[in-house]
Formats: C-alpha cells, structure tokens, sequence
C-alpha cells in the first residue's frame, strides 16, 4: 500500500497536496500536517498513513535513522495468540469475529481461520512503511489491519509480495524496485473498486512518533487527485496520499472510537 498502511499517520510525499503511505497507515498525520502548513496540505496513512501511516516524512538521507537496517527476524514476530487477538482488533468484533486472520511466521503470512464475511485481519510489519520512512525497519511496529474482500483481492498480495521480499534478505531499494515492477508487468494488481480497510486498533503502534495515532479507514484507489474527494482541504475530515510507486491513492478517514468502542482523543489542533 501503500498501505500496511500499514496509514494513516502522514509521513509522505504528495501531489498537490498528496503524500507518499503505509499503511502504516502509520505516521501519516505528521506528515499531512507538515505539507498543510507549507503548501495548504501537504498521507502516506499510511497508510495507514500511516496510516499506515499513517507514515511517511522524514528524510532518506536521515544518517540519525535509528533502524538503518532490517533487525533479526525473531524482533519481528509475535506469540501466535497474541497476533490473532491483536489482528482482529483492526476492526470491530461485528467485523473481525468472522474474519480470516494471517499470521507471520517465519516462511511468511500462515492462514489460521477461514473468513466466512469476506475480511481479512492481519498484523502488518514495519516494512510496509515509504522508502523513505525512518521507521521501515522498525522493529516494534505492529499495524493491524482488516481489509473487505476487494482490498484482500488487490492490496493483500501487496503486502504478501514485500513481505515474502523482506524474508528473502532484499535490501529496501531491491523490495521498492521488484514490487515497481511487478505492478508494471501487471503481477500485482491495482486497487478494485470499493477497496477498503479497518485500522481501528487501540493497540496498534505505528510509529515511533505517533504511538497508535488515531483510529481511521483506509480507501485505496487507483491514482485520482486527492481534491476529487475533498481530501487535504481545511477544514476537511478526510486525508490522502499518493503511493507513486505501488501506482495508487490512498484516503484516510479518522473516527471517534476504537475498535472497542472507546473514544479516541481528540486530534491536537
């Protein structure tokens, strides 16, 4: 994506006002706002960003980067229960009780439950950040995520491509480049209409600078100019970047409460 994003916490590079994901959905409210105040707005989050995401800004060039490299694969894994209760909390119970659920291993994502609704609930890693993320390595990431059938159709194999990349040992710039490619050669697909995901956990983190961010949806679309929706006006509720090399836009939309039903705080103005 890109997300997972995974994205929500805006951490990206924009056109107009557009940003670069994922999903983390993660980090991309830092970036959005950076981008608003320079240039009136300024998503990725990230998916998600940030989203997804949520989380997308800070520089490639960043020598301070604490994670210049991917940690050992055994940071990056979760004890299995933990990861199913923690994915399923992407979305309300009305949603994820009947929703498939992947988890990592260390071969890649493992099916353990079959959905008989149509979601899927995952828990993304950090490697579905922008190339330019400090925090693509980040070991401590965990971005849950729930996505609706068309998104499980058109953006799970994205992340079931980075990820399988990630294990393989490619380094960041082999990962972008063979998933540029990929899309290109039509490998991988674009976003189906109606594509969508749940980023609703309380216990999520997305970033080292925005915690769990705020709960949010996440719309993936192919490329369309984010004002089409209203996105990164003032005054406007919904956010969106541009993920330039997974050839997609990405909405974000903030809600109130948590998956739990808990409210949220109120965003800092």
């Amino acid at each position: 994506m890109n997300h997972l994003q995974f994205a929500s916490y805006t951490r990206t590079k924009r056109r107009g006002p557009t940003s670069k994901s994922l999903t983390f959905g993660i980090a991309f409210q830092e970036k959005t706002m950076t981008r608003h105040s320079v240039r009136t707005s300024a998503w990725r989050c990230t998916i998600l960003g940030i989203m997804l995401g949520l989380a997308r800004q800070a520089s490639a060039q960043d020598a301070k980067t604490p994670y210049p490299s991917m940690a050992p694969l055994e940071q990056y894994l979760m004890e299995r229960n933990s990861e199913i209760a923690l994915a399923r909390s992407a979305a309300p119970d009305s949603i994820s009780a009947d929703a498939g659920v992947l988890v990592l291993n260390r071969d890649g994502y493992e099916t353990v439950a079959r959905a008989t609704n149509g979601f899927v609930c995952l828990v993304q890693r950090s490697w579905m950040a922008g190339i330019e993320d400090p925090d693509f390595w980040n070991p401590k990431l965990r971005a849950p995520i729930c996505l609706n059938a068309p998104s499980v159709r058109s953006f799970l194999p994205l992340i079931i491509r980075r990820t399988e990349l990630v294990l393989a040992g490619r380094s960041k710039s082999q990962i972008f480049e063979a998933t540029g490619a990929a899309i290109k050669r039509k490998e991988l697909p674009t976003p189906e209409p109606g594509a969508m995901c749940y980023m609703m956990s309380k216990q999520g983190y997305l970033s080292d600078r925005g915690g769990h961010w705020r709960p949010h949806l996440m719309f993936f679309t192919p490329y369309i100019e984010p004002a089409a929706w209203g996105a990164n006006l003032k005054g406007s509720p919904v956010l969106a970047f541009d993920d330039s090399i997974e050839h997609m836009t990405v909405f974000l939309v903030p809600v109130g409460r948590w998956s739990d039903g808990t409210a949220a705080p109120e965003p800092a103005h």
